[in-house]
C-alpha cells in the first residue's frame, strides 16, 4: 500500500494529537556566525551528511567537487548562478530524504521500465487487486476507503503531472507522494485535508470536527488540557471570520503557515557575501573563489584517503 493510502486511512491513537500542521524545516542547527564558522552555510548548501563529507576532504577536492556541485545549479546553462536558483538548489538538498524515498519505491509502480510511471501503471501497482476482486472486499468500510481513494488519487496524480501526458516523471512522482513539499501541490494538500475532516460533507470544518481529527473521545470522561486549549485555538485563531467554521483559505492558513523562508534567506546571505562585482548573481569563479563558505575541507591525508571513494554528491 502506497504512502498516499496508507496516511489516509490509518488510525490515530485516542489520546494522541495528530500533526497536519507544515512547517519550514530549518537548515542547520548549528549558529550562524559567518565571522567564527561556517557550518550553518555547509550543512545548509549541502546537507548535514554532505556537509560532514567535506570537512574529511582536502581543499583541492573540496574545490573540485564544490564546481561540478555549480554546474548543477545553474539550471539554464547561463554562466550565471541567481538567487533563485541558488534556492532552488538549497530545498532539494533539505527535502533529499523524499528523493530517497522515491528511489526507493520507484521500482514498484515503473512496471514497464520506461523511467516514467504512468497512471496506469500506479493504478494497476496500488489497486489492481482490488478491481480485478472487488467481491473479496464486503466490509463497507474496505469498500468506501478504495471507492474514496482511487478517484483521490488520479485526481492527486493529474495535479502532479504538470506537463498533462499522465505519466510522471521523477520530480512529479516525489510531487505525488510528498505534496506537502511542492508550492504547486498545496491545494492539494488543503482540499485533502477539508475531505479527511469534514466528516457532513457541508465543505467546512467546524470545531467538533477540528477536535475529533485529534482526539476520539472514547471513554466519556473530562477532556485533556489540550484538548480545551485547541479549542480556543480554534474560536481565537483558526476561525478568521468567526462563523463558527473553517474554510479552505482558513485550512490554508492553519496547516501552510506563512514562515520565514530560510532557504531565501541562505540564498541572499551567500550572494551577498561571495558577490564581487555586485551584480547580484554569482559566477563559478567568484562561488570558488570563497569556497570555504560553502564547502569545508580538511587539509589532511587521512581526510584525503578517508574520502577518496565517497560518491560524488
Amino acid at each position: 500500500m502506497v504512502l498516499s493510502l496508507c496516511t489516509c486511512l490509518a488510525h490515530g491513537k485516542p489520546t494522541l494529537r495528530k500533526e497536519r500542521v507544515h512547517h519550514e524545516p530549518e537548515l542547520s542547527r548549528q549558529p550562524h556566525e559567518d565571522n567564527q564558522s561556517y557550518q550553518y552555510d555547509h550543512e545548509a548548501f549541502l546537507g548535514k551528511e554532505e556537509a560532514t563529507t567535506f570537512d574529511q576532504l582536502t581543499p583541492e577536492e573540496s574545490k573540485a567537487r564544490l564546481g561540478k556541485i555549480v554546474d548543477r545549479i545553474d539550471n539554464d546553462v547561463d554562466g550565471y548562478i541567481t538567487t533563485d536558483e541558488l534556492k532552488a538548489w538549497i530545498k532539494r538538498v533539505q527535502k533529499r530524504y523524499v528523493y530517497e524515498n522515491v528511489a526507493k519505491v520507484w521500482s514498484d509502480y515503473d512496471l514497464n521500465k520506461d523511467n516514467k510511471i504512468s497512471w496506469d501503471e500506479y493504478k494497476q501497482a496500488t489497486y489492481g487487486y482490488y478491481l480485478a476482486n472487488p467481491e473479496e472486499f464486503e466490509d463497507a468500510t474496505d469498500q468506501f476507503s478504495f471507492k474514496k481513494m482511487l478517484p483521490r488519487d488520479e485526481r492527486r496524480f493529474k495535479a502532479a503531472d504538470i506537463n498533462g501526458d499522465l505519466a510522471a516523471e521523477r520530480e512529479e512522482f516525489t510531487a505525488f507522494l510528498h505534496p506537502e513539499e511542492f508550492e504547486h501541490m498545496q491545494e492539494i494538500v488543503v482540499l485533502e485535508t477539508l475531505e479527511d475532516i469534514d466528516k457532513n460533507e457541508d465543505g467546512h470544518v467546524d470545531e467538533d470536527e477540528y477536535i475529533a481529527d485529534m482526539f476520539a473521545h472514547e471513554d466519556g470522561g473530562p477532556e485533556p488540557d489540550w484538548v480545551r486549549t485547541e479549542r480556543d485555538q480554534f474560536s481565537d485563531f483558526r476561525d478568521l471570520n468567526k462563523d463558527g467554521k473553517m474554510d479552505l483559505e482558513e485550512i490554508r492558513h492553519w496547516i501552510l503557515p506563512q514562515d520565514y523562508d530560510h532557504a531565501q534567506a541562505e540564498a541572499r546571505h551567500l550572494v551577498y557575501e561571495s558577490d564581487t562585482d555586485k551584480d547580484q548573481m554569482l559566477t563559478k569563479e567568484e562561488i570558488l573563489e570563497n569556497w570555504n563558505m560553502f564547502v569545508g575541507s580538511q587539509a589532511t591525508n587521512y581526510g584525503e584517503d578517508l574520502t577518496r571513494n565517497h560518491d560524488e554528491l
